[in-house]
This record gives C-alpha cells, sequence and structure tokens, in this order.
C-alpha cells in the first residue's frame, strides 16, 4: 500500500493490489533473483485477506438470521431463516450472472455509470499456465467472493425491516432486482470507478454504499407494505414482542465479529508491513466503534426509561456504532472511533422513535441502523480524513440514496400490483411459517398462537 490509498475509498481492480507490491517491487530494485518469490509472497497475502474477509462477512448473513429469527414473532421466525439462506443464495448467482460485471467491467477509470453486465469469470486459469502474479496482484476468485458477499449483506438489510408480513416468493423476486442491478449500478459510480469516485466521494468499505442502500430499499418496501397488522391502533403504537432476544443477542455478536471481515479486508492489501499495520488500526476502530454505541445507547435507554434499559436498542445501538465506522475505519484515532460510534447509537435510537411516530413498521430497526447512522458514517469522514470534503460526501449520499429508493419502490410498486407482496390478513394472523412453509420454528406453539397447545 502507497500513501495515496491510506483513507481512500475502496477501489476496483486496478488498484486494490497496487500498494500491496510496493514492498516487493523494492525489494526487486535491490535484489532481482528475489522479485518473483516477493510478488508470490505478496499474491498469497493478498488472497488470503479477500478469502478470510470474504467468508467473515458471510458468516454475517448468520448473524442476520439469528437477529431477524430472534427479533420477530415465534410464528414467523422459520419463515425469516428461509428468507436469509434464500437470499445470500440468490445474491450470489446473480452477482454472478450480472451484478459484478455491471459494477466493474467497462466502467473502471471511466467516470461512468455502470459496466456490461454478463457472467463473471475469472482471469487466472485453472489449468497448468503459469498466473501472471505481478500482473494480478491477487487471485481474481477471492476478489469476487469478497465482493459478492457485500451485496448479499445489503439484502439481508431488507429483509429483517419487512418481515411478518413480506411474501417470500415476492421478496425473493425484488432481491433479484436488487443484487443484479440495484446495487451494481450504484456501486459502480465508486467502486467501479465511475463519476462519484472521480468527483471524490470516499465510502472506505460501505456505509452508504452496503449499509445504506439496504435502509433506502428497505424503506421503500415498508412504505408500500403497509405495517403489520394491529401494530398502531388508533394512531399509538402497539408493541409486539420479539420471540427470543438471547438469539438476537446471539445474531448481533455474530455480525459484530464478521464486521471485521467487513472493514479490515477493505483494505484490500496485506502484503506489506504498512498494511498490515492498517488492517490492525481498521479492527481496533471497527471494534471500539460498537462498544461506543452500546454504552451510549445503554445510558440513553436508561434515561428515556426511567431507569429501565431496553436490550433490543442496545443491540441495534452496537450495529449503529459499527456502521457509523464503516465509511472511515482507517484514519480516526480509538477515541474518535468510540465517539463516532456512541452518536452512531443514539442516532439509531431517536431514529427507531422517529419512525414509530410516523407509524413506518420496521421491525428489527434495520432503518435507523443502517440508514440513519450510514448517512451520519458517510458525512463525517472529513473529519479524519481530509481528502474528502463534506459537499461531496453530501452530493454521494443524496444520488445514491434518491436512486436506489426510487428503484427499490418501482420494483415493489411493479410487484405488489403483479404477485402481491403482502400476506392476506388471516394468513398474517396464522404466522408465515405456516402460511409458507407449513411448518413452524417451534413445532410446540399452535398456528397464530404463542402458546404450548394443549395434549392431543
Amino acid at each position: 500500500m502507497n500513501s495515496d490509498q491510506i483513507g481512500a475509498p475502496r477501489r476496483a481492480r486496478p488498484l486494490a493490489w497496487a500498494g500491496a507490491l510496493a514492498l516487493g517491487g523494492a525489494l526487486a530494485f535491490a535484489a532481482p533473483a528475489s522479485a518473483q518469490v516477493t510478488d508470490e509472497a505478496a499474491y498469497i497475502f493478498n488472497t488470503l485477506l479477500f478469502l478470510i474477509g470474504g467468508f467473515l462477512v458471510m458468516w454475517m448473513a448468520a448473524g442476520f438470521a439469528m437477529l431477524e429469527a430472534g427479533s420477530v414473532r415465534g410464528k414467523h421466525a422459520a419463515a425469516i431463516c428461509l428468507k436469509n439462506i434464500g437470499l445470500y443464495s440468490i445474491a450470489g448467482i446473480m452477482f454472478y450472472l450480472v451484478g459484478y460485471n455491471l459494477m466493474y467491467f467497462g466502467v473502471d477509470q471511466s467516470g461512468g455509470y455502470f459496466g456490461i453486465p454478463f457472467p463473471w469469470s475469472p482471469d487466472e486459469l485453472t489449468g497448468d499456465e503459469i498466473i501472471d502474479i505481478a500482473e494480478n496482484g491477487y487471485s481474481t476468485a477471492s476478489d469476487w467472493f469478497f465482493q459478492m458477499v457485500f451485496v448479499a449483506t445489503t439484502a439481508s438489510i431488507v429483509s429483517g425491516a419487512v418481515a411478518e408480513r413480506v411474501r417470500i416468493g415476492a421478496f425473493f423476486l425484488f432481491v433479484v432486482a436488487l443484487t443484479a442491478v440495484i446495487y451494481p449500478i450504484q456501486g459502480a459510480w465508486t467502486w467501479g470507478e465511475g463519476w462519484l469516485d472521480a468527483a471524490g466521494f470516499s465510502d472506505f468499505a460501505g456505509s452508504t454504499i452496503v449499509h445504506s442502500v439496504g435502509g433506502w430499499a428497505a424503506l421503500a418496501g415498508i412504505i408500500l407494505l403497509g405495517a403489520r397488522t394491529g401494530r398502531f391502533v388508533d394512531g399509538k403504537a402497539v408493541p409486539m414482542h420479539s420471540s427470543s432476544l438471547p438469539l438476537a443477542t446471539l445474531g448481533t455478536f455474530v455480525l459484530w465479529l464478521g464486521w471485521f471481515g467487513f472493514n479490515g479486508a477493505s483494505q484490500l492489501a496485506l502484503g506489506s508491513a504498512a498494511d498490515a499495520t492498517a488492517v490492525a488500526q481498521i479492527f481496533a476502530n471497527t471494534n471500539m466503534a460498537a462498544a461506543g454505541g452500546v454504552v451510549a445507547t445503554y445510558l440513553l435507554t436508561l434515561a428515556l426509561g426511567r431507569g429501565k434499559a431496553n436490550l433490543g436498542a442496545v443491540l441495534n445501538g452496537a450495529l449503529a456504532g459499527l456502521v457509523s465506522i464503516t465509511a472511515e475505519p482507517l484514519t480516526p484515532t480509538i477515541g474518535q472511533a468510540i465517539l463516532f460510534g456512541a452518536v452512531g447509537g443514539v442516532i439509531a435510537t431517536f431514529g427507531a422513535i422517529l419512525l414509530e411516530k410516523l407509524r413506518l413498521d420496521d421491525v428489527v430497526g434495520a432503518i435507523p441502523v443502517h440508514l440513519f447512522a450510514g448517512i451520519w458514517g458517510t458525512m463525517i469522514v472529513p473529519l479524519t480524513n481530509p481528502d474528502a470534503s463534506f459537499v461531496t460526501q453530501a452530493i454521494g449520499v443524496g444520488a445514491i440514496g434518491a436512486f436506489v429508493f426510487t428503484a427499490s419502490f418501482v420494483v415493489f410498486l411493479v410487484l405488489k400490483i403483479t404477485v402481491g407482496i403482502r400476506l392476506k390478513p388471516d394468513e398474517e394472523t396464522v404466522g408465515g411459517d405456516y402460511t409458507e412453509l407449513g411448518h413452524s420454528a417451534y413445532p410446540e406453539f399452535l398456528p397464530g398462537k404463542e402458546k404450548a397447545p394443549a395434549a392431543t
């Protein structure tokens, strides 16, 4: 990694490995005989970073599944699990068929809007030909895998917000559009070296490009779906209790762990001491931003609850802290990371209250966490990264938000008119598990009732 790469937004393939080979190039100048060995070592470490980061982010899919399953009522838990494993698989297939090349191919260094969609294939050969290590810098299959798990994360964000009343089939159709077209196009604007990248927009690991995108899509979905039956009565919010807060807590810890891959591997290189130092700093900042979000939210809910803390809000405070540091996890000090995460937790808490007052039903609080805290995290980048500007950050947030919300709203509206996106009232009462799956996550409960059945 060279000095220009520090704190810069994640770049497309040409710059992902350039800094990682800097050490190899220096050693090659001093000792030409060892240059190939040095380049190969950088290639291996870069590839390893992508793979480790990728499987950590993939593990976040389990975190989202458990967080959502614990946050919904028991009669919808199996349906939410099916949605999560299904959306992950659909995201991978669509990113392979269309999304990856739409996001990157033909956009690099052009300042354009999107690439040319067709199925992706790795550059390196699987036969006996020698891989051009100096040219590639890392395995392109590892890069594709790392990029693919990010798009799946975006789809997972939408899943929790629209839970308990969206039809699984309609949701999967939306995921097709989101992961094949909507996410890749806006991603191309920055990470594909498109027009926002040319303008100087900075989003290191995706506070806006991943998290706010999921939040904007979720907002469009809950507006068109409407609130769950009984959620608001006579203008007042009626609590709908989670099925398992311990499960939701486990999901939050899994997400916290996966975030080290999310942010750390977005350094995109591990071929030098400078890269290793940067990844370590990113890990530390990521961890402490979440800690700041937890403590601030705990204290806030104590004040709002007159001495009674709210576990669900505190869990979202951790996630909001993580989202807040994602746009720039490298350049802040640890103290700044704690502060940024703390503010993110406060924003998410009051954001949930705001949605409730607007009668917008977000089951897991995805919009306050990923959209509101994502905007916060993106807008504060210039505080620690002098290469970014508040004006350019605002342009990026506004442009991506307008595109994603409009496109998502249109897709959901078309699905609503054609196939229908919401369960019927009696189906919602019985629960998504029995309505769409024919079985329950918790078979000791009767359909639509959250109590043990009589002996039969």
